[in-house]
């Protein structure tokens, strides 16, 4: 194995576990930004516990799996008078 080949895995490998662990602050970064409209379609209360369960690690990803596999949101969008 040519020595650029081993640098070139080497460098690769650094940069997936790199990513593989700034992955949950990425998620939360993305809840946060989606606060607004969860707020908006859910309600105060609701829409803060729906951004606050998607920005935890772990629990964001099996709430959405779950809501993937359910077909619908696990917290209740609000009731629009009318």
């Amino acid at each position: 194995m040519t020595l650029t080949k081993q640098v070139s895995q080497y460098a690769r490998g650094r940069l997936v576990r790199r990513l593989s662990r700034s992955m949950p602050w990425i998620g939360a970064v993305v809840a946060i930004a989606a606060i607004g409209t969860a707020i908006r379609r859910k309600g105060l209360v609701g829409g803060a516990v729906d951004t606050a369960l998607d920005a935890t690690p772990w629990i964001g990803a099996v709430k959405n799996a779950y809501e993937a596999i359910r077909g619908r949101d696990f917290i209740k969008d609000k009731r629009v008078a009318g």
